[in-house]
Formats: C-alpha cells, structure tokens, sequence
C-alpha cells in the first residue's frame, strides 16, 4: 500500500501544517523531513486535525530546521508504544526512548530525529509455552511465559488479532529474543501469522481484552494512616492530589509508590521541573523494595518529560504510561499510576489549542479540557479477565494549581472525575506537618480498612475542634469554655498522634492494616473519654504529655516488647484523668473489636 506523503505550509511552534497529497486519519504518526544533506532529519509527529487536504501535526522535537516545502510521509500507524518483556525497571521519555542508552547512541542528549528500540535487543529471554499446537486461541490469551525480575511475564496474543485462531506450531522452552518468533497462528483462511513475544499498541486506545469490569469495592492499602483511615483509595480506582508548591505532591507520591500494596508502579512525570525529574531518576534505585529487599525500580517503569521538552511530549508521556500499565494489568497484576504533574499536561494542551485558534474555555484552556481529563482518568479500573483472574490500575495525579487555588480549571475538571480527593495544604505544610493532606478539604468515595461511623466520628472531633481553634482566635482561650477546650485538644490531639507520620522513620513511615486497626481503636478511646480536668492548663498539659508517649508509640515495633510497654504506659495516663465515655463512642469501639 503507498504511503500518504505531503508538503509543510507552515510551522508555529512545534505545530506544522501540511497540505496532504492522499487519505491521513486522526492521530496518524507522520514524519517531517527536515534539513538536507548530512544534517537531514525525520521528525516525529501527530495528526491532530484535518480539514480537507489540509493537516495540522504537532511535532515532539524542537522545529527548528523545519522550512516551507519540507517532505512529509503519513505512516497509516497510530502512536504506539512496545509491548513486551523488558519493560520493567526502565526509564523511556514519551516516546519510549530509553534515556539510559542515549548516551551509548547519541551522548549526553537524544539528537532530534533519533528514536531507539524500546526493549533490549541483546537480551535473551526464558520462555516456557503455555499453549500446544492445535490450541483455539483469541487476542490477549496466553502463548507462553517468561519470567521478568520477581513476576512471572505472560506472553500474550497481540490484543489487535480479532477474531479465533488455531496455534499452528510454538517454540520449545528455550531462551528466546524479543524479536524471534515463538508461535504460529493459522487464521483459517490459509494465512499464517508469526508471534513474538514483543507488540506494538496505539496508546490513546484502551486495552480492552478483559471479560469484564468490575466495581473498585476494597481499598488500595497505602499504609498511610491518614489516607488509609480517612480518605481510602479504591483498588482500580482514581485519586488526585492538589496542592502548592512545596507542599509534599511528589514526596508524597514515592512514599505511595513505595509502601502501596500493588505489584508495579508507574511513574509519568509529565512537565515537571528537570530538578524533581532528576532527584525522582536518582532516588528510586536507591529506594528498598519492602517486599524483597531489593530495589525498587524492579516493579518500577518511569516515563518522564520535563517541562523543558516540548509540549507535545508531555501528552505523549501521560498516554504512553497509561497503555504500559493497562498492559500489566492484562497479566492480572495491581498496577498503580502516579502522574505528575497532570497540571502541565493541561498546559501543554492549552498551548496546543492556541496555536489551533480554538475558542478558549476558562484561563484560556480548552474547551474540551473536562472530557480529556475524564478519558485519562477512566482507563482506571479493575478488571475481571478471561480466565478468571482479576487486574487493576489505580491513577492518581497530581495537580499543581497556581496558589494553591483549587477553583482553578485543571483542579475542578478532576475533582468531577476521580474518587477520592487529598487537598494538600500550604498552611500543614508551612508548619511541618506530614502529610500536609487537609483533613476538613479532603474527601473520598470509597470504602476504606475502618469501619465508616467510626471514622465519621473521629472526623467530627477535626472539625468542631477547627472551629473552638478559631473562636479562640477571635474570643481568646479564657473565653472559652472547659467542655469547647477539651474538644479542641482532642482535634489537634488526633491531627498531632494519628494524622501526621514520620516518613523519615523506619516504622512509622509504613503503617500495616492490623496496626492502624489497633491504634485507631485506642485513639478513639481517648476521643470517647469524658476528661476529668481541673482547668484548662491541667488539661493541656495532660493531653501534651499522651501525645509525646503516641510519637514514641508509633515508632515502635508492631507487637514488640517496647510496643506493649508504651501502651500499657498510654493506658495508665488515661486512668488518671478519664471519668466515662460517650455512649455512642463506646458502641463504636466494641465494633472494631
């Protein structure tokens, strides 16, 4: 089949119009032939839109060189990403670049124009068959196995192959490249289609392989208390993270993607300042698996972008991520996805849009921004596959609105589409608090470790203590009655104990299930307490005191010596001053019995 091929008519930006000499489908992959001679490159680009012969591309690499009359050639591919082992541990820009051989293939920058193998070549890979010749198989069902660090890499049908096929011949177990065919599949009509173990797969197209898509019903743990406790994330389901700068988004998104009870993680800086990018590249390596011991880039895949890229990338890396998680999901693993920031990507595309003359929505984004935002985030989910086992993929973005503004546009096209929402707070943040998570602006949809009541009434002691913390500051504490102060201590007791973690210690920074159970049952005794105390200096005093023996508690090791100890010394300080409890309370303790 000939190729479509064109003429650029004008560039703006990294945007090139073409006039097109053929049939060009919507984000089509064409390549602009810049330059001439010994410098002549093939710039990769997008169709973005068509009206008549006339097509807009937008171009992932810089356009300088790009002139009137350069060559365009339509490829009738969409972008793809490659599919297959090798993928974990890894480190691709949106293209799928892999950025640790730039500097064996170009030094220490990717040259425009150079696009590299996506998974290594060299390697040979262990595959065991799964299937025997005579097999009817479909897209996405199982050929083979090979194993890929601690996972076992299912080697699948092409999930572009509709329809059922007879497996005509496959390889015998042995070690086998990426590229070397290890089945045959007959399609009934005399023509023969080889497999190997690698493929390629349009990114903004769903995986939609799976049997069916079920609800996200059980939490994703992420052993953060406040999280976990307050604000649970859905496994399979979406969550956002909003919040200033400095506030703790990406520090908070590797604690996540560290102690959070999922098989990969997937990291797509999208825009991010080359600083964060960089400290995120050198960490992550360092960073100790608390499954193996081992590092943690094993389960890990990066896709980063720096906002010093062009804009294009950035849309490129987000999509790219999602597919390669969707991808892990098909093999019934737990896959989360942390984007950041998704506040550059909307950037990205509102520049986009300018430069198409589109008419501009609210702060000049575009109109569509809602439904763009809506398609990412729904690729989340868990799923039910074909023989019977489940998968995920769990998104969570971060936002980065100017100010810390949460009415801005970027922020209120998410908050319509995700399940749970973490506010983070430049006030928490200014006064050391982690996670600066605001426990009165944040909210979730899901079902979490705790039992509902319990939590909604631990939660009333956060907000009616904010509210006594700002009469105080209008009336003053002496104008404050006893029964107001002792609810405001128990706020900032329950903020202070239970909401803030030290993610610098080896165990509070991770909290088990059974151990937030635990310690939740003896905060909420505290909260339920009737306090005897003579005046209000007694009672802070008091209160200052439990909350020191909760930061040692914490620390402890679950279910040691020392652990028991602090809480036998807990109980003793609550005997000296507790004098009944709330009956509703008490009926809540018993329930998490």
């Amino acid at each position: 089949m000939t190729k479509t091929i064109g003429a650029v008519t004008g560039v703006n930006g990294n945007m090139v119009t073409a006039r097109a000499q053929g049939t060009v489908s919507m984000n089509e992959v064409a390549y602009i032939a810049a330059g001439s001679g010994a410098g002549a490159k093939r710039l990769k680009s997008e169709v973005i839109r068509i009206r008549g012969d006339v097509v807009q591309v937008q171009v992932f690499e810089m356009t300088k060189g790009i002139k009137i009359g350069d060559a365009v050639e339509f490829t009738d591919e969409m972008l793809s990403v490659e599919l297959g082992p090798g993928l974990l541990g890894q480190v691709f820009d949106g293209l799928q670049n892999p950025l640790p051989k730039v500097a064996e293939a170009t030094g220490n920058f990717l040259e425009p124009g150079v696009y590299l193998e996506a998974l290594p070549r060299e390697r040979k890979w262990a595959f065991t068959p799964a299937a025997k010749a005579g097999d009817r198989l479909e897209r996405a069902d199982l050929v083979g196995t090979v194993p890929e660090g601690s996972f076992t890499h299912r080697v699948m049908v092409p999930f572009q192959l509709l329809g059922t096929y007879s497996l005509k011949w496959v390889a015998p177990a042995g070690e086998y490249g990426v590229d070397e065919v290890v089945a045959r599949l007959d399609d009934g009509k005399g023509k023969e289609i080889p497999l190997t173990m690698s493929f390629r797969w349009p990114v903004k197209r769903g995986v939609d392989c799976f049997a069916e898509r079920l609800r996200p019903t059980e939490p994703m743990v992420t052993k953060t208390r406040i999280i976990d406790t307050f604000f649970p994330v859905g496994r399979g389901g979406t969550y956002c993270i909003p919040g200033p700068f400095g506030a703790g988004k990406t520090v908070l998104q590797q604690v996540t993607s560290r102690n959070a009870d999922v098989d990969i993680v997937i990291i797509a800086a999208c825009g991010e300042r080359a600083g964060e990018v960089v400290e995120t590249l050198k960490e992550f390596p360092e960073l100790l698996d608390p499954r193996t011991g081992r590092s943690l880039m094993e389960r890990t895949v990066i896709i980063c972008n720096t906002s010093s890229m062009p804009v294009a990338a950035r849309e490129a890396s987000v999509y790219t991520a999602v597919t390669i998680a969707e991808y892990y999901r098909q093999m019934g693993l737990h896959v989360l996805l942390l984007a950041d920031s998704t506040s550059r990507w909307a950037q990205a595309m509102r520049e986009m849009s300018g430069r198409l003359e589109e008419i501009p929505g609210e702060e000049a984004f575009p109109a569509y921004l809602e439904s763009v935002i809506a398609g990412f985030y729904e690729r989340a989910g868990i799923v039910r596959l074909k023989d019977g086992s489940t998968g995920s993929v769990t998104i969570g973005g971060t936002v980065s609105p100017a100010g810390g503004n949460f009415e801005e546009p970027v922020t209120q096209a998410t908050l319509k589409v995700v399940g749970s929402f973490h506010g983070l707070s430049r006030e928490r943040s200014d006064a050391r608090k982690y996670p600066a998570i605001h426990p009165l602006d944040s909210w979730s949809k899901y079902e979490g470790i705790m039992n509902r009541e319990a939590v909604d009434y631990a939660h009333r002691f956060l907000s009616r203590g904010a509210e006594v913390g700002q009469m105080m500051k209008v009336v003053g504490e002496e104008g404050t009655s006893l029964e107001d102060y002792l609810v405001y201590l128990k706020g900032e007791f329950l903020d202070a104990a239970y909401l803030q973690q030290n993610s610098f210690d080896p165990v509070d920074c991770a909290m088990s299930p059974e151990r937030q159970r635990h310690v939740f049952k003896l905060v909420l005794e505290i909260l339920a307490a009737q306090i005897g105390a003579s005046d209000k200096e007694d009672a802070r005093s008091w209160f200052y005191r439990l909350r020191q023996g909760f930061l040692d508690y914490n620390g402890a090791e679950w279910r040691s010596e020392r652990f028991s100890a602090l809480e036998k010394d807990i109980r003793s300080l609550l005997a000296q001053r507790v004098k009944g409890a709330d009956p509703r309370g008490s009926r809540l303790i018993e329930r998490l019995e």
